[in-house]
Order: structure tokens, then sequence, then C-alpha cells
């Protein structure tokens, strides 16, 4: 039994209650294998350690929430995405944030799964991972825009 992709509005309302303030997404289009190594990813593995499911942040939207969730001025996130990384405190805010969405992945009817691996803009990505978010099939790519930060993408992808 394959995880059920979360709806738009409860990404957007879960973004609005961990951040405490006004959230707007649409849809895009799928994030590309280009895109992958500037992304901040939480892969998600069921109870057999089986990867179920990878988030992907882009730089910006990984900056801005991360800036958000710390209460720290929008100029942090604009600073990271000018240095093209995550100063730690912001790393550690996706992180968290990346952790809560397991929330949203979770449902009664579907395979328990838990954040395996967090890994930053810049960092390695594993190949299976990668290919994971990239995968065409089940999946959501969403921009997200931060009310006073700024706008960002992310790309959900669950494993068939």
């Amino acid at each position: 039994m394959s995880v059920p992709l979360p709806p738009a509005m409860r990404i957007r309302s879960m973004f609005e209650d961990l951040l405490g303030r006004d959230v707007n997404v649409s849809v895009t289009g799928p994030a590309q294998a280009s895109d992958v190594k500037g992304m901040a990813i939480a892969v998600y593995t069921d109870q057999n350690l089986r990867l179920s499911a990878v988030l992907g942040l882009d730089l910006p939207l990984a900056a801005n929430a991360g800036a958000a969730l710390g209460l720290l001025p929008p100029g942090a996130a604009e600073d990271a995405v000018d240095d093209k990384a995550l100063a730690p405190n912001l790393a550690e805010n996706v992180k968290e944030l990346c952790n809560i969405f397991t929330g949203l992945l979770n449902r009664e009817d579907a395979p328990h799964l838990r954040l395996y691996q967090f890994i930053a803009p810049g960092e390695q990505v594993p190949t299976d991972v990668a290919s994971q978010l990239i995968a065409l099939g089940q999946r959501l790519d969403l921009e997200v825009e931060v009310t006073r930060y700024g706008t960002g993408r992310l790309a959900l992808s669950v494993a068939l």
C-alpha cells in the first residue's frame, strides 16, 4: 500500500500554523534533476526502512521557512539565498519543519513513515533519493509564498 499525497491545502495549513503567518500555495511544474543539489531534502521511510517519500524544498523556500520559523528577519533568508547555503540555525529549523511534515504523510490506512534523513542544500544526495524526488508519478509540486519572506518551491514524491 502506498502513501497518499496530502492535499495542497493541508500543506498550506501546516506551513501557516507552524510559521504563524499567511502562506499561499499554487501548483507548479515538477522538479528537475538540475534542481536537486540546491534543495533541502527530507527522506521518509516506513518501518522496514524502505524509501517511501521524498520532500524537497528549494533554497528560497527552505531559507524563508527556516527564518520565519526561527522568528528571524527576512534578511536572514535573503542572506542564505545569496550565500547559496543555509546557516546551521536555519538548517535546524528546516529539519524540524520536515519532521513535522511527517504528520501530513501518516494516515491510519497507510504505512507509518518517519523522517529518516535530512540533507541540507549542497550536500551529497544519494542516487535513489534524487531519482525518487524527480520521478514522475505520485507527486505534488507547489510554489509556496510565505508572507513577508518570499516564494519558493516544494516537491513531494511518494514511492508507488
